[in-house]
């Protein structure tokens, strides 16, 4: 087997187990930079949805007060406009997705179902549970979602909350009184939950991995072709001619010219020494001849 052969065998081992190396490393560190930047995505969209609930509460509340005594006006809650300013964000990003899912609702479509459920269930069970985070498949595509406790913290929502006979009139007649009250201080009525599509960061993320493990292959063979230059010019060509001149004065050739490399390395010692055995081998037959 040639030594260029060897050499190139050897080295395409070595290729393949850095670039598989490198590949294996790479993906996981890209997806998981990608899962952050998802999640980083979830928990901004959660801090404004808590923004548009304190704003509400603080002054949009207090503003609609002598009108709730004749018509009770959602727009009041604070859970209604923080779902209400992010489902106008879903017109545009309707992958995107933001519910108060509550076990006992007054309005219907805040209703926790399937694996909402499941998720408000474990932050009762857990009262130091403070976030979820999770995967799931949705139509669209997997998508991350983070979830929070909804709990009764403040005493004026049991004014709408607690009892039938306590609640505002104005609220029976819009919601009925079929759901959303028994709530008490303390307990866990629900999840603020958000989901964010990971299609596009895992699709990057892909992108960067398959640009990545193209770059070392090309990095590979772009340094291989250069050392199989340089092994070619340095060793491989030298030796030759080196063992073809070997060959010649093997074959009683001893007047052909001398093989000179003009290097110090271990080729031009090789040189040297080849030189001066075959000066000892011309004057071993010149003494013979005489």
């Amino acid at each position: 087997m040639k030594l260029l052969l060897k050499f190139n065998l050897i080295f395409i081992l070595v290729m393949a187990i850095g670039v598989e190396a490198s590949a294996w490393i790479s993906r996981g560190m890209l997806q998981d930079q990608a899962k952050e930047e998802v999640l980083s995505g979830a928990r901004l969209i959660m801090e404004q949805a808590l923004a548009v609930r304190a704003y509400t509460s603080t002054q949009i509340s207090k503003l609609l007060q002598n009108q709730m005594a004749v018509e009770f006006l959602p727009q009041s809650v604070p859970s209604y406009s923080a779902t209400e300013v992010l489902a106008t964000v879903r017109t545009k990003y309707p992958e995107y997705g933001y519910k108060e899912a509550t076990l006992n609702p007054t309005n219907p479509r805040d209703r926790a179902t399937g694996w909402e459920v499941d998720i408000v269930n474990s932050f009762r069970g857990d009262p130091n549970l403070k976030e979820v985070v999770g995967e799931r498949d949705t139509p669209t595509g997997r998508s991350l979602y983070v979830a929070r406790p909804l709990q009764i913290k403040d005493g004026a929502c049991l004014v709408c909350h607690s009892s039938i006979e306590a609640a505002p009139k104005t609220l029976l007649a819009r919601y009925g009184t079929a759901n959303g009250f028994g709530w008490q201080l303390g307990e866990v009525v629900g999840a603020q939950v958000v989901s964010v599509p990971m299609a596009l960061p895992l699709a990057r993320a892909e992108h960067a991995y398959r640009f990545l493990v193209g770059s070392l292959v090309a990095v590979f063979v772009g340094v291989g072709l250069v050392l199989n230059l340089m092994i070619w010019l340095v060793v491989v060509r030298p030796v030759t001619q080196l063992s073809r001149l070997a060959d010649r004065v093997s074959q009683g050739e001893l007047e052909a010219a001398d093989f000179s490399t003009g290097s110090r390395d271990e080729i031009g010692t090789l040189a040297d020494s080849f030189a001066r055995m075959r000066a000892s081998v011309v004057q071993a037959m010149k003494m013979l001849d005489s």
